[in-house]
């Protein structure tokens, strides 16, 4: 039986995000947010892992690992999520049919080198983009991807190219979606707020190991500074062009995740009445503009208009300036306590 549900669908900046707030609210938890999602979820990171290459330049990440978001926002709020993987396109594709006569609109991990709605020019090898599905009808499944302005559709070979791509963080076919979600009160609200605020500025401002948090912005820099000497300019500045796509494509683009982290420091300061999170919300909006002005310094180099050590050592000073503003920022909200019964 083929089936269409309706269903709101919500742009947002990020897709993982976006998928976490529409699932979430379809299931009645109207206050939720991207902003909202994203703090819950603990989704601000930064990582630069020395040992790992992605499309043969540094492995950086400006959030946590794909599929975090989602986890960790549902399980603050006592929200049980189910997930499978597939074998097989025809497994996956009854499991999904089956959700889909339930009329239970389902999360999917795919590629988007394959999706046929995304401009040529953002099809690259990425693995852990997110959809949401929500209905059939002539053979075509509907299709919510929150990072578009409006819903799409996908043939089910299309669908299975994407659920099925080869590669890093290959998706195999995997599906989620909340199976229960209880009333959420006001005091359970602030509870899992205030265990975000901490975990998140805990894992930026406590973490003994120079590649992750704020003090990875600070290794980012010193590798910077003698890619030029140690691998040469062009090689150099290829490595910069990946760092502004990890940044600008799939981290939303001139620090999204600092605005929109900032977002949620905003609304936690409403919920939780404690003014001092504007004062924080500020500060990581200030890394955000940090990253976005240091994203046109690499792409002018990756452009080869600014290629000298010096234009290096720029970009390196920027990413010192990030290192020091966030750890002594994560550090204060660190230290931070909170009334939540106020």
């Amino acid at each position: 039986m083929e089936k269409t549900k309706s269903f709101d669908h919500i742009q947002t900046a990020h897709c993982e995000n976006g998928v976490a707030t529409s699932l979430l609210r379809y299931h009645g938890l109207d206050f939720m947010s991207e902003p909202l999602a994203f703090g819950l979820g603990v989704g601000l990171f930064y990582i630069h892992i020395p040992f790992m290459k992605i499309n043969h330049g540094p492995a950086i990440s400006f959030r946590n690992m794909p599929g975090d978001i989602f986890k960790r926002a549902s399980r603050s709020l006592g929200i049980k999520i189910k997930r499978k993987k597939f074998r097989s396109f025809n497994a996956a594709q009854e499991f999904l049919d089956s959700k889909i006569d339930e009329g239970t609109p389902v999360g999917c991990q795919v590629g988007v080198f394959h999706l046929p709605y995304f401009p040529k020019e953002y099809r690259f090898h990425f693995n852990a983009h997110n959809i949401i599905v929500y209905g059939k009808e002539n053979g075509r499944y509907f299709v919510s991807d929150p990072v578009m302005e409006t819903v799409t559709s996908l043939s089910a070979s299309e669908l299975e190219d994407v659920r099925f791509a080869r590669g890093p963080l290959a998706p195999k076919g995997h599906i989620y979606f909340p199976e229960n979600v209880p009333k959420i009160d006001e005091l359970k609200l602030k509870k899992a707020i205030v265990i975000a605020l901490r975990k998140n500025s805990w894992w930026m401002s406590q973490i003994p190991t120079a590649i992750i948090g704020s003090s990875g912005f600070k290794y980012t820099g010193k590798k910077i500074r003698k890619w030029p000497t140690k691998i040469g300019v062009r090689k150099s500045s290829l490595n910069l062009g990946q760092i502004v796509r990890m940044q600008e494509e799939i981290g939303t683009g001139g620090g999204g995740f600092r605005f929109i982290y900032a977002a949620f420091l905003e609304k936690a300061a409403t919920i939780l009445q404690d003014d001092r999170l504007y004062q924080i919300s500020d500060e990581i909006t200030k890394s955000g503009d940090f990253l976005r002005a240091s994203a046109v310094r690499m792409a002018a180099i990756y452009k080869g208009r600014n290629t000298s050590q010096s234009h290096f050592n720029e970009v390196a000073d920027g990413f010192d300036e990030i290192a020091e503003l966030e750890q002594k920022t994560f550090l204060k909200l660190y230290k931070m306590k909170f009334n939540i019964n106020a």
